[in-house]
């Protein structure tokens, strides 16, 4: 039996709003939670402005984490933390109980023959995105910040 992923943990002083989502590692999954987030993050004006690029980095992030981390099987489930807070921005992080990767592995997308390629993107757009992104727990938790 699978360890439980640890509970997501945020600093609660001046937080205006923090939930956690967990949904089994199903594409058509996705798109719900996202869509449900989102709405949250819109009525709680965490990240005001700024929300399209919040919503494909999330996008990419649960991708990541359903067809990677869990490879598609709806047995398993994807974590979702959201913390959004007025002095600190938005911080959503997404984990997986994959077995992890080294982010540092991932190619360029935009280098060389890597351009012409079908798929590898989720991260880099991810990066372009965000404010701050780091990986975690072996890269089975990616960690993203909005200001």
């Amino acid at each position: 039996m699978a360890q439980p992923m640890p509970r997501c943990e945020f600093d609660a002083d001046q937080t205006l709003v923090r939930f956690t989502a967990t949904i089994r590692a199903d594409v058509q999954a996705i798109q719900p939670v996202l869509n449900g987030i989102m709405q949250i993050i819109k009525e709680m004006k965490c990240g005001a402005g700024k929300e399209l690029d919040i919503e494909l980095a999330l996008h990419e992030a649960l991708a990541n984490a359903v067809i990677h981390g869990c490879r598609k099987d709806p047995s398993k489930e994807v974590e979702v933390c959201v913390s959004c807070d007025q002095s600190r921005g938005l911080l959503i992080v997404v984990r997986n109980p994959g077995p992890g990767f080294d982010p540092a592995s991932i190619p360029n997308p935009t280098i060389g023959q890597n351009v012409f390629s079908e798929h590898g993107r989720g991260i880099y757009l991810v990066n372009q995105l965000m404010d701050e992104v780091h990986f975690e727990r072996g890269g089975t938790e990616i960690h993203m910040r909005k200001f």
